[in-house]
């Protein structure tokens, strides 16, 4: 598992350390990898520093913080908001702090909203709307979503909003029947492969014939 912004994975670092290490400049590898000279400079100090576990991510947590909360101030909020059921303004006037450093402690200990309970007994009737299942077919093409997207044609130069000499009346009034596109698109449940297609209708046999085995495109779905 890697960090999604990191512009190598772990096999990139171990790649770029192993260049380096048969004795080629630090400036021309990083310019084949595609990185800058600090980010190669970064990974080969710490594999100097840490052997090959220095190429592994480390969190990005400071390693302190003097301007946290107090944890005896969250253990308050948390024991207030159960005691009284109340929203944030009122808890920070109970627990001597602000409205937003209330709000922020209830939504890092996951306490429900306030709709979600019952009044009198304070228990959860509402669900949820997140989950921690996710919904997933077992294999390629075992269910494909399907669905249509219907975009208005826009005129050769762009529409009356692009040309000044036109406006909104005569623009309703125009016998120009530029019509729609009709954007027909299949995304596979497991893998979440897309596919789109622009057909000239959305009637029930386009729509039916959009998703069959005929479709060449369709066999990455069942590959």
């Amino acid at each position: 598992m890697f960090y999604r912004n990191a512009r190598l994975t772990l096999t990139g670092r171990r790649i770029l350390v192993k260049r380096v290490l048969a004795v080629r400049p630090i400036a021309h590898v990083a310019k084949e990898m595609g990185i800058s000279r600090t980010c190669a400079r970064r990974w080969i100090s710490r594999y100097r520093a840490n052997g090959w576990d220095g190429l592994q991510d480390r969190s990005s947590r400071a390693e302190s913080c003097p301007h946290a909360t107090p944890a005896e101030v969250v253990a308050d909020v948390l024991t207030q908001r159960v005691k009284h059921r109340e929203g944030p303004a009122n808890l920070a006037v109970r627990c001597g702090t602000s409205a937003r450093t209330v709000s922020r402690i209830l939504a890092r200990a996951g306490m429900p909203r306030l709709w979600d309970l019952d009044p009198i007994t304070g228990a959860r009737i509402r669900a949820a709307l997140a989950t921690g299942r996710r919904y997933e077919r077992h294999a390629p093409g075992d269910m494909i979503l399907v669905s249509v997207k219907k975009l208005g044609r826009i005129a050769d130069g762009g529409g009356w909003r692009a040309d000044p000499a036109r406006n909104l009346a005569n623009h309703r009034t125009s016998h120009q029947k530029l019509g729609f596109d009709y954007v027909h698109v299949a995304v596979d449940d497991y893998t979440r492969f897309a596919y789109e297609e622009v057909l000239p209708d959305e009637k029930g046999p386009t729509c039916a014939a959009f998703p069959t085995q005929h479709n060449p495109a369709f066999i990455c779905f069942r590959d």
